[in-house]
């Protein structure tokens, strides 16, 4: 029996999604709705999709609708959904948890799981779209006593399914983690990326630009629109975790001026212990 599965947002996250569900089982049928006729169309061609449908109504029918647009976007779709089928299993990859969750209509709360799946690349798009993205990644899983159990076991199974570890913590739980894990590194990485525009000239940043410069500057190519949202979203958590960013390069910066180089050669024996844990 052939499953339908709705994916609201037809790019990067939705589309890979999509090409995971289909290597998993030969019984998903993939219905797509995005506000970018192009991606529409590129979805389509590329086969990420097997419909194309314009509206929320069209897509309610599926029995598995997954959220794969900016935060702000998944807020104003709960609430403009309606009623859905009892069975009707929503799942959104949201990266901030908590608005979200406190968000969704108390009618339909038991139909969703919100989720974020700790992936992805500076890319986007349908053509960004890969097969293993979620492959052997962490998936963590908020608040799910608020979902029903039917829509809890439809979500752990597709995310096993595609080879991804679960993980359970609450929504703002998740939210303070990932202002320190994900947001505040974005943050930091338009950060660089601007100062050293505003410093140097093109030919020299062509030149000079090493692996660590690019693997340091990568995420700044992430769309601002997703990431806007994300920070707004995420405001409190990640001015806390810019502060404590903060407080580490002043200390960087105090133990150079005044060269304290066994106190800044311990520090950064300190930093090293983090890939211990990696």
């Amino acid at each position: 029996m052939t499953t339908k599965i709705g994916i609201i947002g037809l790019g990067l996250m939705g589309g890979s999604l999509s090409l995971a569900l289909k290597k998993s089982s030969s019984q998903y049928r993939f219905i797509g709705l995005d506000h970018n006729s192009k991606h529409c169309t590129e979805a389509l061609s590329i086969g990420l999709v097997d419909e194309i449908v314009q509206t929320l109504d069209a897509i309610k029918a599926c029995d598995i609708i997954f959220l794969t647009i900016p935060v702000d976007g998944i807020i104003a779709v709960a609430n403009q959904i309606g009623t859905l089928d009892e069975a009707c299993t929503v799942i959104d990859l949201g990266s901030t948890k908590e608005k979200i969750s406190e968000s969704i209509p108390e009618n339909l709360r038991k139909n969703f799981v919100t989720a974020h799946p700790m992936t992805g690349t500076e890319k986007f798009g349908p053509t960004a779209a890969i097969d293993n993205l979620y492959e052997g990644k962490v998936v963590v899983l908020c608040d799910m006593e608020k979902s029903g159990r039917h829509q809890q076991q439809v979500a752990e199974k597709l995310f096993s399914d595609i080879g991804m570890k679960l993980v359970y913590m609450t929504a703002k739980a998740h939210d303070r983690h990932a202002a320190f894990i994900s947001h505040m590194p974005h943050a930091l990485s338009y950060a660089l990326a601007n100062a050293v525009m505003k410093q140097e000239d093109p030919e020299s940043i062509v030149a000079l630009a090493g692996g660590g410069f690019k693997d340091m500057s990568r995420i700044a190519k992430s769309s601002p629109n997703m990431w806007e949202d994300i920070f707004r979203q995420n405001k409190t958590n990640l001015i806390e975790a810019i502060e404590a960013f903060e407080t580490e390069l002043g200390q960087c910066r105090k133990m150079v001026e005044n060269e304290e180089w066994t106190t800044l050669h311990t520090w950064m024996q300190e930093a090293n212990t983090l890939h211990d844990i990696l």
